[in-house]
Parts: structure tokens; C-alpha cells; sequence
């Protein structure tokens, strides 16, 4: 077997807005398996400041993968426990490997029959008018659930924004959930949390930064707004720390990122625990090209999750590869009639 890796720079359409600044580029490798003239690729994306594995031996790491390749899945993925984003990008590689379609990684009726998964439409950060108008542009396109990154304007204009689209829309026509990415300090967060509760909102996304478990848990407890924990879950990588964590915060409901936990393993140890403990979830990409969107929405269709996921378009970059995945009616869809063009094949 050989296997190869390639670092490919996604460029975004539109500089776009999140806690952590304005992004105009993410980063993101593709490894590449050939054995005996089958093919498997796996993408390896890492978000900077966030993932747990934005390190400067990050390229060296993808290097000894390779050249070790022949060690196979298992082996590597319990190799590469501090590279959770490497641990996904083997594990899709190696399914790719061993599917008749390299990019069929989980057949179902999503890609057979091209049965949609409904989807959260995302209002990326800005001024109160730029974000009213993708609100307006998401109800458009059919989104009936919609998510709203806040925390980085002022919080009096976020709420006037909440206020604009309840006036237009009930709760009960469409869902709103909000990610503050941790913005909330703890003395003002439950307060915060009160005010929005009265815009009927489905959940809030860590309101405090991570690595608080104490004050999450207190606040988990008393809270009028379910909280998902999304930040609070990188880093965490035996299960038994992961039950811990769980079992001393229950949250409402937890979000899972495969890129930044392990993959479709990780993502497997935390929702097992959350089931146990009647905690919710669903699954989010990481802004990934369609490749590693493809294989997290795949997998998020044999979850059965009756929520919305958070599965982006792909449609944010002007490099994207081209891809069956697309997006209607506020859903994800495959269109198996449709091909793919990657250059690495």
C-alpha cells in the first residue's frame, strides 16, 4: 500500500466572520491510500486556535503516517490520539479504500435514493444589517432551523436581531438556535441566558469558554435555554474522561464535530455516553471541503438523528471540489448521478 498526502488552502468567497476573527483561508490535507489500483482518500482539516491539533509538527505528523501506512487503521488511529483530525482523515481513507466508490463511505438511502438530511441554515457574525439579511435569505432558501453565531456584536443589537425575526416568524415555524462560542463571562452568563429564553430559542452553544466544569454545571442546572456544549469536548480523548465530563456538567445537549474528536470513533464514545445519560445530540461539519462534508454527512445519515444537523454547504469557498452534495428546502442531499472532480485521482 502507498499512501500520500496533499495540503490543499480552501479560499472563502467572502471573508466570514466567527469568534475568532474574520477567516478568509482554511488549511486542510488529504490523505491519499492506492493499493493494487484501488484508491481511498480522507481529508485532515484543522481549524487555527481551535483544534487541539494546530501544532507546528502538525505536517510531520501526516509524513510519519504515511510513511507507515502499512500499520493500518486500528493501529494508527490509537497512534494518533493528540491528532484527532489526522484520526478522522485515516479512518474516511481507509473506508474510501474498501468501498467499491471511493466516495461512498456509508451507502444508505441517503446516497441511494438520495434521502435528504434536514440542516440548520448558519448567519455568520457581522453588523446587526448583514446578519438580518442572511436571516432573511436562510427563511428564503427553506430553512425551518437556523443558527446564529452571537457574541461578537454588541448583545443589545443581537437581541434586537432575535426580536426582528420573532415578529416575522413563531417558534413554532422556525427554530433558532445560537452559538456563542463561549463569549458569556460566568457572572453575566445566566442573566444573558434569561433574556434570550424569552425568544423561545432551541438551545444555546457554550455560552462560557471551555474547561469551566464546575460553573457549566451550575449553570446546565439552572438554566431557562438548553445548552449544547460544543468547545468543551475538544481535548477530551479516553472515554472514561469523556463519561466524567458528561456526568458532571449533563448538559442539554452536546454537538459533535468529527474533525475535532477523533472522527467517526470519537463521535461514536459521545454519543454513546449521551444516550446513556438522556443528554441530546447532533453533528456539526468544521468547515471542511465537500470531502470530509461528505463523509460527516454520510455518517450523520446512518445516526438517525431526528435534529437538524449542522452540515454546511460547502458552497463558502471559491476552490471547493465539485461533488454530489447539495443543498434545498433546508436539506443536504446526494445526487448519485452527479460526479466528482478531484485532482488528486
Amino acid at each position: 500500500m502507498r499512501a500520500v498526502y496533499h495540503k490543499h488552502t480552501l479560499e472563502f468567497k467572502q471573508p466570514s466572520g466567527t469568534s475568532r476573527g474574520i477567516l478568509k483561508t482554511k488549511e486542510t490535507w488529504f490523505i491519499v491510500l492506492e493499493d493494487q489500483n484501488c484508491f481511498g482518500i480522507g481529508e485532515c482539516g484543522i481549524l487555527r486556535s481551535l483544534s487541539i491539533d494546530d501544532r507546528v509538527d502538525y505536517e510531520e505528523q501526516l509524513q510519519w503516517v504515511c510513511a507507515n501506512i502499512n500499520l493500518g487503521k486500528d493501529q494508527l488511529y490509537k497512534s494518533l490520539k493528540e491528532f484527532p483530525s489526522i484520526q478522522f482523515g485515516i479512518e474516511q481513507a481507509f473506508l474510501s479504500l474498501e468501498s467499491s466508490n471511493p466516495f461512498e463511505l456509508f451507502p444508505s438511502l441517503f446516497t441511494k435514493e438520495e434521502k435528504p438530511i434536514p440542516i440548520n441554515g448558519l448567519v455568520w457574525m457581522g453588523d446587526k444589517d448583514f446578519m438580518k439579511a442572511q436571516v432573511v435569505e436562510k427563511l428564503d432558501q427553506g430553512f425551518e432551523c437556523i443558527k446564529l453565531k452571537i457574541g461578537a456584536i454588541d448583545f443589545d443589537a443581537e437581541i434586537e436581531l432575535l426580536k426582528f425575526i420573532r415578529s416575522q416568524f413563531s417558534s413554532e415555524l422556525i427554530e433558532i438556535r445560537v452559538d456563542a462560542n463561549g463569549a458569556f463571562k460566568p457572572k453575566e452568563a445566566l442573566e444573558k441566558l434569561k433574556v434570550l429564553s424569552d425568544f423561545e430559542l432551541h438551545s444555546i452553544e457554550q455560552p462560557i469558554a471551555a474547561n469551566q466544569h464546575e460553573i457549566m454545571a451550575d449553570l446546565c442546572r439552572v438554566t431557562p435555554l438548553p445548552i449544547a456544549l460544543d468547545e468543551e469536548l475538544i481535548g477530551v480523548f479516553n472515554v472514561k474522561e469523556k463519561q466524567q465530563l458528561l456526568e458532571q456538567v449533563l448538559p442539554q445537549y452536546i454537538i459533535l464535530k468529527p474533525s475535532l474528536i477523533g472522527g467517526f470513533s470519537g463521535s461514536n464514545d459521545w454519543i454513546t455516553t449521551a444516550n446513556q445519560l438522556n443528554i441530546g445530540w447532533w453533528l456539526t461539519s468544521a468547515l471542511e471541503s465537500n470531502i470530509g462534508l461528505n463523509a460527516i454527512s454520510q455518517f450523520a445519515y446512518t445516526l438517525g438523528s431526528p435534529l437538524p444537523q449542522g452540515l454546511g454547504t460547502g458552497g463558502l469557498y471559491l476552490n471547493n471540489f465539485k461533488s454530489p452534495l447539495y443543498v434545498s428546502n433546508g436539506q443536504i442531499k446526494y445526487n448519485k448521478t452527479s460526479s466528482w472532480e478531484i485532482p488528486y485521482f
